[in-house]
């Protein structure tokens, strides 16, 4: 069973009417509860960072602390140490922000996000990156390319039954991946931000390259041509979350 978490509201100033949920996967394994991306953790509710600062100035932000993965992972009856292992589609501070909440999961993410996290700065889209989520010293697995394939996408097969897969779409971050999971009725293909909200076309190919990387295309193409294939971003509108509750 997978639960579909918002743990980050935001909201654009312009058009008001864009309201988004940054979106986590709460997955039930034979491995123990899995959580992809943690969205903000309950010390960014506390002592804000530099860059969520900045992000309040450039969209509205309510911050909602009950919107913290490990208060939801509560409410559906869970302790947090029920999360035994936590996979990462990249490292900003909306998707990895909750880390410290999960001290004892395993944070499984590609070798070149961790390396891009923790080295110098690549590109200007680092800077959303705060080492201080990881301060409490998490145990990471890092993954590597294998030369294996899920559909026609470069996968690396992640340790966990229902079979789920890490998907290598670096652009938005030096290594930003997707992640593939198996589900009674089907795949869900989560790209996390390697497109916009519901992969729709409504923001310029140029800015959406410029952000997020050059995956959009091929992700709308794949979309069409596996209607079969349920598929995310790591930003839905609001309404999403309605509907899935």
């Amino acid at each position: 069973m997978i639960h579909f978490l918002n743990c980050f509201t935001c909201k654009a100033r312009v058009p008001r009417h864009w309201q988004s949920g940054g979106l986590c996967l709460l997955i039930e394994t034979v491995q123990g509860l899995v959580l992809v991306d943690t969205g903000l953790g309950q010390g960014d509710y506390l002592h804000r960072s530099g860059i969520l600062r900045v992000f309040q100035v450039l969209t509205i932000v309510p911050l909602i602390p009950e919107e913290a993965a490990v208060r939801q992972v509560q409410r559906l009856g869970y302790q947090p140490e029920d999360v035994r292992h936590i996979v990462l589609t990249h490292m900003h501070f909306d998707h990895c922000g909750g880390l410290p909440d999960f001290p004892h999961a395993i944070v499984h993410l590609h070798r070149r996000e961790y390396a891009a996290f923790t080295g110098r700065m690549r590109r200007w889209t680092d800077l959303a990156y705060d080492r201080r989520h990881i301060a409490h010293g998490p145990q990471f697995a890092l993954y590597d390319d294998t030369g294996e394939t899920w559909f026609d996408f470069s996968a690396i097969r992640l340790p966990f039954e229902p079979e789920m897969w890490l998907v290598p779409l670096f652009g938005h971050t030096h290594g930003h991946c997707g992640v593939a999971v198996q589900t009674e009725t089907g795949w869900l293909f989560h790209v996390g931000d390697a497109a916009p909200m519901d992969l729709g076309d409504y923001a310029p190919a140029w800015l959406v390259k410029l952000v997020l990387g050059p995956h959009a295309p091929r992700l709308r193409a794949f979309k069409e041509a596996h209607p079969e294939v349920r598929m995310t971003t790591g930003h839905m509108w609001l309404d999403f979350f309605e509907d899935v509750q």
